[in-house]
């Protein structure tokens, strides 16, 4: 379809689209890669008298390190994340969920800001940044503020950011020694996950010392499976992972569609949580 009429601006600077922004007000969309942008455009779910281009500034883009984290650019693409030694070093649960988002047209395109704004519960990294623990940098006409993962998220396809805002940044604290993985259900290579687990695990002596369990597609937003979380503190073999794993779907209201009930989605959830326990703990 051919999307509506809208005025077009290329910012060259942080400060430049933050005053577009401020403006235009909420009549205004950021384009980033455009992964998530031109499709709602496309589809006529999306109107907005200004779009904001901010795909030239240089400031967005990259990965650095900051004591005991790593900050990545907004505009850091998934190709970028995938193959970034510094990702792939301290912050290997990024790398290896990123690498399973869509493909790699849509990697080489989309950006990891752009897929955290979106805040869509069926993207494979908004619970990928809360069992990381996250936080995400905002720049807005009164300077920058920072918001942790857990507070970002607001509902579906809403997040903290305000109109006049933009994302920078996303900060990660280094998870070496950790073991990670990402274990989703989708029914073809390129589709949404119908639900998906990040799993963060760090073990002491043989046992599970900490585990973080960020959940996709199991509400209106991302979630961490908290119940989970805490059964799985002391587990000692895939017995007691498997025990653990039970809680996974607690306190989750996922949502009903063509793809899945939300029986069944609680169902993967547990599932799918076992799985990714274990491989990340080297249980599997």
């Amino acid at each position: 379809m051919i999307p509506p009429t809208f005025e077009y601006t290329r910012p060259a600077t942080v400060d430049e689209a933050v005053g577009a922004l401020a403006d235009a007000g909420e009549e205004a969309k950021v384009l980033a890669g455009g992964q998530s942008l031109l499709p709602l455009l496309r589809q006529r779910l999306a109107f907005p008298e200004l779009v904001v281009d901010v795909g030239r500034i240089p400031e967005l883009r990259g990965v650095r390190e900051d004591g005991d984290t790593l900050a990545v650019g907004a505009l850091t693409t998934h190709h970028d994340v995938v193959h970034d030694p510094l990702v792939r070093r301290h912050a290997g649960l990024l790398a290896a969920a990123t690498a399973t988002v869509a493909d790699p047209a849509v990697r080489h395109r989309g950006t990891l800001g752009g897929s955290l704004a979106h805040a869509d519960p069926a993207g494979d990294l908004p619970a990928v940044a809360l069992a990381l623990d996250a936080e995400l940098v905002v720049a807005g006409p009164g300077g920058r503020r920072t918001i942790p993962a857990r507070e970002f998220f607001v509902d579906y396809l809403q997040s903290a950011l305000a109109p006049d805002e933009l994302l920078v940044e996303v900060r990660i604290p280094k998870t070496d020694g950790w073991g990670f993985h990402y274990e989703k259900f989708h029914a073809v290579a390129q589709s949404w996950a119908i639900v998906g687990v990040a799993a963060l695990v760090r073990r002491d002596d043989g046992h599970i010392a900490e585990a973080r369990v960020g959940l996709t597609n199991m509400g209106s937003t991302p979630l961490r499976a908290a119940a989970a979380e805490q059964a799985l503190s002391g587990a000692d073999g895939p017995q007691a992972v498997a025990r653990a794993a039970e809680a996974a779907a607690e306190g989750t209201r996922p949502s009903q569609d063509l793809s899945a009930s939300p029986e069944y989605r609680q169902h993967l959830a547990r599932v799918l949580t076992r799985r990714a326990v274990l491989t990340a703990a080297g249980m599997g």
